[in-house]
């Protein structure tokens, strides 16, 4: 039987054999139809292995999550350690530990050697406490219960309409929940540091040739700690800069980064919260907090801001996880099902962050990325009041 190639882009499978459809017009041998068929195939078997690997996805993140708990990789160095000692040093079963151990080796954040031998990966030294970068707390929360928990819901919820899984699983929202108990609270403030690390990286990064010399007073709202603040100090000598924060977060005077980076004469922490008071100074920003709300608590937070800003060209920075156009995979488009479970927030693209600076009497001005294209900076500008 001959195969024959057409125009159209089609598959037809047929008993014991593949037809692919391609280009063209002239007839194929039966060699060239194995070939193809065979290439058919092994795409077929590409995706469906993709595909196993993503539904299995939890299971490694939740072999990670084991691991981190369980204190593995702060107790598994570079020299070869028996499973026995790790069992005994960590007070663990033998023979479920041994099993972990391999699970975790098979996934590269250990090697495992003869005799039931492991040591640590560079992978898996991301995963210990005092590693510069590590990614311990980030899984504690993600994976923990309490993350783990509401993923259940979002059927429902996209069915309901009502983006409340965490009201759903625990009774109140996830900041309320957050105030009752402090273990959960912890983790959360943890993991959040994990990640100021590298998201002051790319601000950074992608505000490298920005003028800052008309900004003299910078606040960061929600800022934590005060990484990233105090990042933009360092580089920017002439500013002056300000933290707003709950008091139960900054209570912690060693804990904050402009004592730790001898900034404490240009830095301040100011207890508050920014439904309600901000301070006025003439420059704004604020990472991954927009996303925590939806667009009406967004527009009251800005509207706050701009009462606030002492300075008729002000200027408010966006930084967060920008949605691509609909072809371009992206991490914002995942993490946008994660804010659909966590609280009533949403990432959003430029146009929709540029819609709510209009609402709240600012206008937009530039967008500004990294080399990594991961996160987005937006500049809004105080709008006149002639053009609001």
């Amino acid at each position: 039987m001959k195969v024959y190639k057409y125009v159209f882009n089609d598959t037809i499978i047929q008993d014991d054999f593949t037809v692919i459809i391609i280009s063209g017009l002239a007839p194929v041998s039966w060699e060239e139809h194995l070939y193809i068929k065979g290439n058919y195939h092994s795409h077929i078997m590409i995706d469906y292995e993709k595909t196993l690997d993503i539904i299995f996805g939890r299971w490694k993140s939740q072999t990670l999550y084991a691991g981190v708990k369980l204190g593995v990789f702060d107790c598994v160095t570079s020299d070869p350690k028996k499973t026995s000692d790790i069992a005994k040093q960590l007070n663990l079963d033998f023979v479920l530990t041994y099993r972990l151990l391999r699970a975790l080796g098979s996934l590269g954040f250990l090697k495992e050697g003869f005799d039931h031998k492991f040591s640590i990966s560079k992978k898996g030294e991301l995963l210990q406490k005092g590693h510069p970068h590590t990614l311990r707390d980030i899984i504690l929360l993600e994976e923990g219960p309490e993350h783990y928990a509401i993923w259940k819901h979002l059927p429902a919820m996209i069915k309901n309409g009502q983006q409340n899984a965490f009201l759903r699983e625990y009774g109140g929202k996830a900041f309320e929940y957050a105030e009752k108990n402090p273990e959960y609270a912890e983790v959360f403030s943890r993991a959040m540091t994990s990640y100021s690390a590298v998201q002051t990286t790319w601000v950074l990064d992608a505000l490298s040739q920005y003028d800052f010399s008309k900004i003299h007073h910078l606040c960061d709202i929600g800022g934590g700690y005060g990484h990233l603040l105090s990042n933009l100090l360092l580089k920017y000598h002439h500013m002056k800069g300000s933290v707003l924060e709950l008091k139960s977060l900054i209570k912690n005077k060693e804990l904050l980064w402009s004592s730790k980076m001898g900034l404490d004469d240009r830095c301040m922490y100011i207890e508050g919260d920014m439904f309600r008071e901000i301070p006025s100074v003439d420059a704004y920003i604020m990472k991954l907090i927009l996303h925590d709300w939806n667009d009406e608590e967004c527009i009251k937070i800005l509207n706050n801001i701009n009462r606030s800003c002492s300075s008729l060209d002000g200027r408010v920075f966006i930084v967060e996880h920008l949605i691509t156009q609909p072809e371009k995979p992206h991490f914002s488009k995942l993490f946008d099902i994660h804010m659909m479970c966590w609280g009533t927030g949403r990432e959003r693209t430029v146009e929709e962050y540029s819609s709510l600076l209009e609402k709240s009497g600012w206008k937009y001005v530039q967008t500004y990325y990294p080399q990594s294209g991961l996160i987005g900076v937006i500049e809004g500008a105080k709008a006149s009041k002639s053009s609001h």
